[in-house]
């Protein structure tokens, strides 16, 4: 149980900091839907839909949609993926309130991995993406750390917390860094829910949102 505690207090001390210094940029929401459907015991299809506005409320800033096949191995602690995405943005045209709509088809590549520490759960992500934005092309790595650490032994409730950074092929090779850091509940082996929040910095600026997910596998 001190083990436990140690681990979330660490966890928010690194994240806070970047909660407070994002105090002063907009804050929005973003609601995600996370779906996994084993075909069998080595094969997944991935499906995911993302809501993500400007605002708590609304003003649509990005609708997102994945779906990708997946292939687990090493007794279900490592995963293979290949996917695709399909992105429509909703940018702001300098500060101006008209907005300009710009698609983005994805293709990408990931692999996953996850380890247990006692009762705490580390995941990994490496993805690489091929991106045609309109009639640009970019590639971009992605990097996911994430943890889940039960309240209690046995407990349904859980903390969560992740860093994700985002690195570009170009010149310009940072793109972004999100942190989050929330709660969840586990309604039984099949479905999760979390609320939390995140923080999205890139060089000169920062967003934060707050997230509703819902992980199903089924």
């Amino acid at each position: 149980m001190k083990k436990r505690i140690s681990m979330v207090a660490l966890t928010l001390a690194l994240v806070l900091p970047d909660f407070i210094n994002a105090q002063d940029s907009n804050f929005g929401n973003w609601l995600i839907y996370i779906g996994n459907k084993k075909v069998n015991s080595k094969w997944n299809i991935h499906n995911e839909i993302q809501y993500r506005n400007y605002n708590v409320i609304d003003d649509l800033e990005q609708l997102l949609l994945r779906t990708g096949l997946g292939y687990t191995f090493n007794e279900d602690k490592n995963n293979v993926l290949l996917g695709y995405g399909y992105i429509l943005s909703e940018n702001y045209i300098g500060n101006t309130d008209d907005k300009l709509s710009v698609n983005e088809h994805r293709i990408f590549q990931q692999f996953t991995s996850k380890q247990n520490i006692g009762s705490v759960t580390l995941n990994h992500r490496y993805r690489f993406e091929q991106r045609f934005v309109e009639d640009d092309f970019k590639m971009r790595f992605r990097y996911f750390l994430g943890l889940n650490i039960p309240f209690f032994e046995a407990s349904k409730y859980y903390f969560s917390a992740y860093n994700e950074v985002f690195l570009n092929t170009e010149s310009a090779i940072f793109d972004r860094n999100r942190v989050y850091g929330g709660i969840g509940y586990s309604l039984n082996k099949n479905l999760k829910l979390e609320a939390g929040y995140m923080n999205q910095f890139f060089e000169t600026s920062s967003r934060d949102q707050f997230n509703l997910i819902a992980f199903v596998t089924f």
